[in-house]
């Protein structure tokens, strides 16, 4: 692959809020996909020209994991890879998904566990084998001490009881694609979790806005899930971590601070959750 070019300008966006120097951490972007086949190392120097000088990768299945860790070595100082079994990929061999999870935290360096969860969005044929290999990854994660990326659709009170009941105080992580109301909110943070916040935040028919200006930053890490969920006024199109800045920017303006104090914090915030 093409050597990253830290000092290179050649790649901007110019229509992307510019701020004084300092990082943003995408917590949450899966650039590994193939979405991004064509133009990885673009989209990487997208990303690190934009201040995104970090981003963690959540798995999805062992279909997904060559590809993964292939971008983490390319880009050690860049990419931080998680481990994990998505939910909407747990079928009848979850089991078989989930020792392969086992034999490569074995193998490889990582820096927690996910993309982890329960989605009854699409299916709830195999919801009682989701909220089996949910609970299998949390107790992975606790025996390792590695935070955990919850990913949860139409299943807020279903995850809500699992991760509470397996709280101890050894357990923590991100509640990823934050989209609930105050209520909600204040149950995640109170169960020692982050709130993920992306590109819904931007979006014109979401409420998420009146949600977050309630909330101390100091609950919070920013995500843009790529290759979904693009930020307004990209929204439609391929997410990619440079898309960042818009959530950052948008968050700025609800709070009525800087966007410099807005990555310093959620920077912070990621920083301590996965140790980098």
């Amino acid at each position: 692959m093409i050597k990253l070019d830290y000092f290179s300008k050649s790649i901007t966006f110019i229509d992307l809020p510019k701020f004084t120097f300092c990082m943003l951490i995408d917590t949450h972007s899966h650039i590994y996909s193939e979405d991004f086949n064509s133009d990885i190392d673009e989209v990487v120097q997208n990303a690190y020209n934009n201040d995104v000088k970090k981003i963690v990768l959540p798995n999805i299945d062992s279909g997904t994991i060559k590809r993964l860790i292939d971008l983490s070595i390319s880009y050690p100082h860049i990419c931080y890879p998680l481990m994990g079994l998505h939910p909407t990929s747990v079928a009848a061999d979850y089991k078989e998904e989930l020792k392969a999870v086992e034999y490569w935290l074995d193998k490889h360096k990582f820096y927690g566990i996910g993309e982890i969860g329960i989605d009854l969005y699409w299916d709830q044929t195999y919801k009682k084998e989701q909220e089996d290999a949910f609970r299998y990854q949390i107790k992975l994660a606790k025996s390792r001490q590695f935070p955990i990326v919850i990913h949860l659709r139409n299943s807020f009170d279903e995850v809500y009881e699992i991760v509470k009941e397996e709280q101890d105080g050894n357990l923590k992580g991100i509640f990823h694609c934050f989209s609930g109301d105050e209520v909600e909110a204040q149950k995640i943070i109170d169960l020692g979790f982050l709130l993920g916040i992306g590109g819904v935040l931007t979006f014109k028919n979401s409420n998420l806005s009146e949600v977050i200006e309630k909330i101390d930053l100091k609950h919070l890490v920013l995500e843009t899930d790529s290759p979904y969920l693009a930020p307004v006024p990209k929204r439609g199109r391929r997410n990619e971590s440079s898309y960042l800045m818009y959530v950052a920017q948008k968050i700025a303006e609800i709070n009525h601070i800087p966007i410099e104090k807005v990555a310093e914090i959620t920077t912070l915030n990621a920083r301590n959750l996965f140790g980098i």
